[in-house]
């Protein structure tokens, strides 16, 4: 009787049903899914990550209060008003100062540990133990000859990137990214929104875990990292909240170098001098701050609003380059500042910010990434000459803002874009050339650094904590 109240249709339908059952399990196409799923799900377990130190919230003694108005309490409303001597209050200015006030909390203004900046669960004994023989075998106490970076042209299709130099650094964005400038040590350090301080060592041992370290030497973001190639033992840092810490791995501190009631929103130094910080903090003031006398030795106010990098010629270097969000960037000589009115010798405009201006390695060339969609690259021996390219620069509110930065050569000019990919611009051809991608790549990089004596190793970090390595 079933069968005969089966139609044609349904009998139909089952029949090939069956017959595609039969077709899968010929092709394996389930088992080859499941394999798929699994290796998917290994992956994303073995992705690199910093571990944080368990800890234990305290338990607020104070008593939550459920504040009720008076319509929910069934009570009429307060009709008295405001009292006859109520004045409103003076509106605060809109000075960009510090979120650390130097006379409200003096113990955040004292050296810090790295024990007690430590919030990883690892311990830092192989990573202090690896720097500091570094530095010992760098011979930093020779001539001075030794070279900062490599100087060579890359072959772009040789770049890749492996899944195992991909890792979570530190949480939410980063802002700073740096490599250790040594030729016998393959580390990034890179730095967040929320002040931390994320070290990874790349070719770390099995017993160094993923060789991730994470520290917390700053209240607010960090801005930027500096690491003197004459001064490896001494990793320096800048912060929002105006202060500039120096970690010096032998003593295990990060010291109190700077401290001050403006936002410092760039950081610098001469590549042949170790000794003197260019802070650009405040509404567009530069800041040239002796660590050995601990004195400010000049400020000059150079734009008319924050000032985003601060760069030197490679070769001369009294020549400066600094880039602003009051839409300029401009190009300074050292030896011809006055004290009271700075003379620009170059001054580029841009229609809205300019996020950075990095002059090339050989300092023939500069190249600046803007807000309004453009990429500037400026030559000759005055930089008169200037070609300019479209590139999308709106990141939004949550990503970090685009910072084009040149490769090993004058070739390149690297910078990030939206679909999670890196621009390649080539100055020969004016054009981009090509953009390096990647299955592994699943946020989109913002901030760039190249390894100064490893061709071709490039550092992309996102705003969710991600640092990518190509090689």
């Amino acid at each position: 009787m079933s069968s005969q109240r089966i139609t044609e249709y349904e009998r139909k339908r089952l029949e090939n049903i069956k017959r595609n059952d039969e077709l899968l399990a010929s092709l394996k196409i389930k088992s080859k899914l499941a394999d798929l799923s699994s290796s998917a799900k290994r992956h994303r377990a073995e992705t690199k990550s910093y571990k944080l130190s368990p800890e234990k919230k305290a338990r607020s003694e104070t008593p939550i209060v459920i504040r009720r108005s008076l319509r929910t309490q069934g009570k009429a409303p307060d009709l008295s008003g405001l009292k006859d001597d109520f004045s409103e209050p003076t509106k605060k200015s809109t000075t960009l100062k510090s979120q650390v006030s130097p006379n409200q909390s003096p113990k955040k203004l004292e050296p810090i540990s790295m024990r007690d900046a430590n919030t990883c669960s690892e311990s830092d004994e192989t990573l202090v133990n690896k720097i500091l023989s570094v530095c010992k075998g760098s011979g930093l106490d020779g001539d001075g000859e030794r070279k900062c970076r490599v100087r060579v042209s890359v072959d772009l299709e040789s770049m890749e990137l492996a899944p195992e130099n991909v890792a979570r650094v530190v949480p939410n964005r980063i802002l700073s990214v740096k490599f250790f400038p040594s030729a016998d040590l393959r580390m990034v350090v890179v730095g967040n929104k929320f002040g931390n301080l994320g070290f990874w060592n790349v070719d770390s041992d099995n017993e160094d875990g993923d060789g991730i370290y994470l520290y917390q030497p700053h209240p607010s973001p960090v801005s930027a990292i500096l690491i003197h190639a004459f001064s490896l033992n001494k990793i320096i840092t800048s912060c929002y909240g105006g202060l500039v810490r120096s970690l010096d791995v032998e003593k295990e501190t990060f010291g109190l170098v700077y401290s001050t009631e403006h936002a410092i929103f760039s950081m610098a130094q001469q590549p042949d001098d170790a000794n003197n910080l260019y802070l650009g903090e405040g509404h567009g003031v530069v800041n040239i701050w002796d660590e050995r006398s601990a004195r400010s030795l000049f400020s000059w106010e150079l734009h008319d609003s924050r000032i985003n990098t601060i760069d030197f010629n490679p070769e001369n270097t009294t020549m400066m380059a600094t880039s602003s969000s009051d839409g300029t960037a401009c190009i300074w000589d050292l030896r011809k500042i006055g004290k009271s009115k700075p003379k620009s010798l170059k001054v580029i405009t841009r229609e809205r910010a300019v996020h950075s201006a990095y002059f090339s390695p050989s300092g023939d060339r500069l190249a600046t990434t803007s807000l309004d969609d453009k990429i500037g690259v400026l030559s000759g021996a005055n930089y008169e000459d200037e070609f300019m390219l479209y590139h999308y620069n709106q990141t939004g509110r949550w990503l970090s803002s685009f910072k084009g930065v040149w490769g090993w050569d004058d070739s390149y000019i690297f910078v990030g874009n939206m679909k999670r990919g890196v621009d390649v611009i080539s100055t020969e051809q004016q054009r981009l050339v090509t953009t390096l991608e990647s299955p592994h790549m699943t946020a989109i990089p913002c901030r760039f650094d190249p390894h100064p004596f490893y061709p071709g190793m490039l550092a992309g970090a996102t705003s969710g904590g991600q640092v990518y390595i190509w090689t």
